[in-house]
């Protein structure tokens, strides 16, 4: 089972990429840490598709498991 099976929505907010899960956990970490993401646009950041596998940002072609 992926950790990211039960996630709720992921968003990109004041430089962070923001998980939040269904039981309220909530995993964030800087966009600025991630060469690709961090030459992302706002809306290209907020772009995310979860599989169960982790997250994925179509326009800058990265994937990110857990």
């Amino acid at each position: 089972m992926s950790i990211l099976a039960s996630s709720v929505k992921a968003c990109f907010t004041d430089g962070f990429i923001i998980i939040q899960m269904d039981g309220g956990i909530e995993i964030k970490f800087p966009v600025s840490q991630n060469k690709r993401l961090a030459a992302g646009t706002e809306n290209q950041l907020n772009h995310i598709e979860i599989t169960p596998y982790g997250l994925h940002w179509p326009e800058l072609d990265e994937d990110l498991s857990f």
